[in-house]
């Protein structure tokens, strides 16, 4: 295969993730300028487009990108845990949709890559159990 062959390859396969995640945003109930900034930042990062192209291909992430020692799976445990807060509001139930937990988990890890501190001690102490 050429240059000019895996170039357009290359904008075929981008083309497809962006629609991926603008679509998921839609199922989400957010707005596109929500989905083309959430792309924008997945597409700048070389971990977080990995994940997000194996995870569109097969369903399941790769967990290969790590920021501060979490992988994606591990963000998104997070956020699963975290929201059972939320369980008892049949308004915030929303929040238990998968697109939207799935967005969420590569925003928190785009913004873990520009100061992880703010959420690892979230992701250590701040959890949806009763701790008595």
């Amino acid at each position: 295969m050429g240059e000019k062959e895996q170039r357009e390859q290359l904008d075929k396969a981008f083309v497809t993730l962006r629609q991926f995640v603008c679509t998921l945003a839609a199922q989400a109930g957010q707005g596109g300028e929500y989905g083309e900034m959430l792309w924008q930042g997945i597409r700048q990062s070389g971990g977080l487009l990995q994940e997000l192209a194996y995870y569109h291909d097969y369903g399941e992430f790769l967990c290969r990108y790590e920021v501060a020692g979490y992988t994606i799976a591990d963000v998104l445990a997070w956020q699963v845990d975290h929201f059972k807060l939320f369980m008892d509001r049949p308004e915030d139930m929303n929040r238990y949709r998968q697109p939207r937990l799935l967005l969420a988990a590569f925003d928190t890890m785009l913004q873990m890559e520009k100061d992880a501190g703010q959420f690892l001690e979230k992701m250590r102490f701040e959890t949806g159990q009763d701790i008595l």
